[in-house]
């Protein structure tokens, strides 16, 4: 199953390692991470400058998507559901 996390863009759930809320108010070690990750080569920005809600760590890349984490959330339980 593939969840689709803004702007056309779509993974695969099997690679998907965790959804994180980076809306504010950000706690000071979720703020390290998302230095860290837009640091790498391997961060994705789908979403406007300034507008991103949520950031999704895969195996091979992370996400900084528009859609909230809890819709993003929901997404995948519908994926874990069918199952």
């Amino acid at each position: 199953m593939y969840i689709h996390l803004g702007n056309n863009v779509v993974i695969s759930s099997k690679s998907l390692i965790a959804i994180l809320n980076i809306e504010p108010p950000v706690a000071e070690d979720l703020q390290d991470i998302i230095y860290s990750v837009k640091s790498g080569q391997k961060a994705v920005n789908i979403s406007d400058k300034g507008k991103e809600k949520a950031l999704i760590l895969t195996d091979d890349k992370a996400y900084f998507s528009p859609i909230s984490s809890t819709t993003l959330y929901k997404r995948g339980l519908n994926y874990f559901k069918e199952d």
